[in-house]
């Protein structure tokens, strides 16, 4: 096995204004190697008699950690050879974390301030923070405090949301970090770019560490007295960023905000972006699927500029989740994990209650080589063949992934009219039940449509050839 190096993400927060149902949303491909496989877990809430310890076996960095922790969801690795990477989930305060958005700073800022090889990178941060936060604004201030103490090892943006707001982090070097509330009405896509624009100190809808400011001045950053402009002073605006970041960018806010005329090339795309309609969660999921669709730079079309650009949704995707946060319903059942296994623009998202005390078996197992007995495996099988003939089958996929999702959305109705007058230990066994059932709904589906297009599949062999119908 080769040690597991994040290569790129892309991104999404919603506010609960710009969203149709007033939820909040904060979503992320996750995506680093083409067969990796991911689970997804709950784990129980947990009060220790003395504060247990956490080591990374990432960097070896070790923390003492609160006595009490609670439930919460992840998807973490197959294997925690190289460390635990849980990367997203919801906890039972309603708290929402994902991590990491990797990033690039620029060499001024990054010889000022260096990386710290035994710091904290993405393959803990969700561990030793998710389960000890009851807000998200909490969840930047704790990591904000492990990374002015020990240092990061990396350049990274965390994805933060609670029933009020959703919050963004970016760590740029060693120790510098900033955060900005997304407004309730807005909503921003990040691309592996540092994304954060004009800081303002006087304002609430920021966080940053203590030392950022003088930081900047004294190594001639920044001149007080002139706006902080995060991504200009830190990131960093390249031939690269053009090619792989910015486009992406574009491409998120081509689909949610199309009166906004900009190309992939722009450098100065904002980070807040108003919808110009209310979105729902297949608005979300289909950000995070987009692959270009309908513009000259579709990597599945053989045009000039099909390659052009680096897709939001591609082969090296290991999961896609969106975190959903909504009110006016029971705990157990108001906040959804959905999760796509593999490459999101050929899965399905699937909905998991977090109030769930239960994993479906499928989706805790999945290893090297594969096995057809997990999910990850089965929907990576639906996409290798896909891909194989991929005009061919690309809008029966379609086709399928929207007739899942419609029955996904009914389940959800259901769930909710079911858990009315239920006490809490209803309600766990209610969003049990509920999130098997979507589970096995879309893996059945998804199993059928295999077997359907493997029969297909068989006649079109470069062996082919056009025989006589009598001999």
């Amino acid at each position: 096995m080769i040690m597991q190096v994040r290569t790129a993400c892309t991104s999404i927060l919603v506010g609960k204004k710009a969203s149709a149902d007033g939820s909040i949303m904060i979503g992320r491909n996750e995506d680093s190697k083409a067969a990796w496989p991911k689970h997804l877990v709950v784990h129980p809430e947990t009060n220790a008699q003395t504060s247990p310890t956490f080591t990374s076996k990432a960097t070896g960095l070790t923390l003492t950690l609160p006595k009490r922790a609670l439930k919460y969801t992840a998807t973490p690795e197959w294997t925690d050879e190289f460390g635990l990477f849980e990367e997203d989930g919801i906890n039972s305060a309603g708290v929402a974390m994902s991590a990491t958005e990797s990033a690039y700073a620029n060499a001024r800022v990054l010889a000022a301030d260096p990386f710290v090889e035994d710091g904290i990178i993405e393959e803990a941060m969700v561990t030793v923070v998710l389960p000890y936060i009851t807000s998200a604004k909490a969840g930047v201030r704790r990591l904000g405090q492990i990374v002015e103490e020990f240092g990061t090892g990396e350049a990274n943006g965390i994805l933060f949301a609670d029933h009020d707001e959703a919050w963004y982090m970016e760590i740029a070097t060693g120790h510098h970090w900033v955060a900005a509330r997304i407004p309730d009405d807005s909503y921003a896509v990040v691309a592996n770019q540092l994304a954060i624009q004009e800081v303002n100190p006087e304002s609430a809808d920021f966080l940053y560490d203590a030392g950022l400011f003088d930081f900047a001045a004294d190594h001639q950053l920044w001149q007080p007295g002139t706006p902080f402009n995060f991504r200009q002073i830190f990131g960093t605006s390249t031939e690269f960023d053009r090619i792989y970041n910015t486009p992406r960018v574009w491409d998120g806010q081509r689909r949610l905000t199309p009166s906004q005329t900009r190309t992939p090339l722009d450098s100065d795309l904002p980070f807040i972006v108003k919808p110009d309609q209310p979105l729902f969660i297949d608005d979300v999921t289909g950000v995070l699927s987009s692959h270009y669709q309908e513009t000259p730079y579709d990597p599945t079309t053989n045009g000039p500029e099909a390659h052009r650009f680096r897709p939001i949704s591609l082969a090296k995707t290991q999961e896609s989740h969106v975190l959903q946060l909504r009110d006016n319903r029971p705990q157990p059942i108001a906040d959804i994990h959905w999760l796509a296994l593999g490459v999101s623009a050929e899965s399905q998202y699937v909905p998991f209650f977090s109030g769930m005390t239960e994993v479906p078996e499928s989706y805790q197992t999945g290893e090297l080589p594969a096995d057809l007995t997990s999910a990850y495996w089965q929907y990576k099988l639906t996409g290798v063949l896909v891909d194989a003939h991929y005009r061919h089958f690309a809008k029966s996929l379609t086709d399928l992934q929207k007739a899942t999702h419609q029955a996904l959305l009914q389940l959800i109705a259901e769930t909710d009219d079911a858990s009315r007058g239920l006490d809490p230990a209803g309600l766990a066994v209610l969003a049990n039940e509920a999130s098997a059932k979507a589970a096995a709904l879309s893996l059945s589906v998804y199993h059928d449509y295999t077997m359907q297009i493997l029969a297909e599949s068989t006649d079109y062999s470069p062996l082919n050839f056009n025989t006589d119908a009598n001999l």
